[in-house]
């Protein structure tokens, strides 16, 4: 039976971090470690945390580094077959490691297994609306594009993914890294990419809900406008080992990029960043609203009204298309486990 490393960054996280740990020592798949790396959080997130003796927990503490370097601190000390992250806000279904072991195992070409993620809020109430990536047949342009995973605590991946990408930052540590600490923001995209294009291993998703993702105004990836410029490092770093797939997706990829970002603005009711950023996606590339029609016009109808309305309106609006968003959301996931359980 095959042991899951999970790994567990904190920094300020006290108002969520006990839930999450707790949806940890709740799965059903029990051959677990829980390494939770304190990355030298200064509120009460580990006390929070010392509340469980589960032996299968371990503290690690270590100065504020970043999320890579917690990462990668836990990836040190992990002693499983299998590592997942869950970020110290979000949630994981029950039987989620349950069902991402038993598709490692039956998938001897999957490095990567992954689910679909409901969104919380942070009040941990559902919003109705999942994160429905691409499951399977994964490219490196789809990468170059967005996240396959929709966030970092979805994936479950075997040791040796890790094992193939690791490096030392320089010649005067024994250290090995995984993640690039220079990246603050999309750090787990960077990493996607580099196992995308350097090693043998495939991506696919499971199509089930096994992650809760908290839309959190505080969290790291509420700094939208930043997620620009560490596209263009993502892009520059890429282009030093792999210059041919930069020249070819880079202009393409750039549209979808920004439109993404445009709906996270409006998730996160910042109009005026998402009207800004939607533009700029179709200027780059507006037949995106041919390729895509369904996501691109909610996503510029949405910025827009989000900016122009009052927002007890607004709010009406959103209610109204976000239940048929996830009306249809349902559908689609309901079509695709009942097409894998008649495969």
């Amino acid at each position: 039976m095959k042991k899951v490393s999970v790994i567990i960054p904190v920094y300020n996280a006290e108002k969520y971090v006990a839930l999450t740990v707790k949806s940890v020592l709740l799965q059903t798949y029990k051959n677990i470690e829980i390494l939770i790396i304190d990355d030298g959080s200064p509120d009460q997130s580990i006390q929070a945390c010392q509340q469980f003796t589960d032996p299968r927990i371990k503290i690690i503490r270590q100065k504020n580094q970043g999320v890579s370097a917690a990462r990668d601190t836990g990836i040190r000390h992990a002693q499983g077959d299998y590592f997942a992250f869950i970020d110290a806000d979000d949630i994981w279904i029950p039987e989620k490691l349950e069902k991402h072991v038993e598709h490692l195992d039956n998938s001897p070409n999957v490095g990567i297994s992954f689910s679909r993620s409901a969104l919380i809020n942070e009040l941990g109430q559902s919003l109705n609306i999942y994160q429905m990536p691409k499951l399977k047949e994964i490219e490196v342009s789809d990468l170059l594009y967005t996240n396959p995973l929709g966030n970092g605590s979805s994936g479950v991946f075997r040791r040796e993914v890790f094992e193939a990408i690791a490096f030392k930052e320089d010649s005067n540590t024994e250290k090995y890294c995984y993640f690039d600490t220079k990246f603050t923001v999309l750090e787990d995209i960077e990493c996607w990419l580099r196992i995308a294009i350097q090693t043998i291993w495939k991506f696919e998703g499971i199509p089930e809900v096994l992650t809760l993702y908290r839309v959190n105004p505080e969290s790291r990836s509420g700094d939208l406008l930043k997620a620009i410029d560490y596209w263009e490092k993502i892009d520059e770093k890429t282009r030093s080992y792999a210059p041919e797939l930069i020249d070819k997706w880079k202009h393409q990829a750039m549209a979808y990029r920004l439109r993404d970002l445009a709906r996270e603005a409006v998730r996160r009711q910042a109009g005026s960043i998402a009207v800004k950023v939607i533009n700029q996606a179709l200027k780059f590339n507006w037949r995106l609203l041919l390729t895509e029609p369904l996501t691109t016009s909610l996503t510029l109808v949405m910025s827009y009204l989000l900016w122009l309305m009052p927002k007890s309106l607004y709010f009406q609006v959103e209610h109204l298309i976000l239940k048929a968003k996830g009306f249809i959301q349902r559908r689609k996931m309901q079509d695709d486990l009942s097409a894998t359980m008649n495969a």
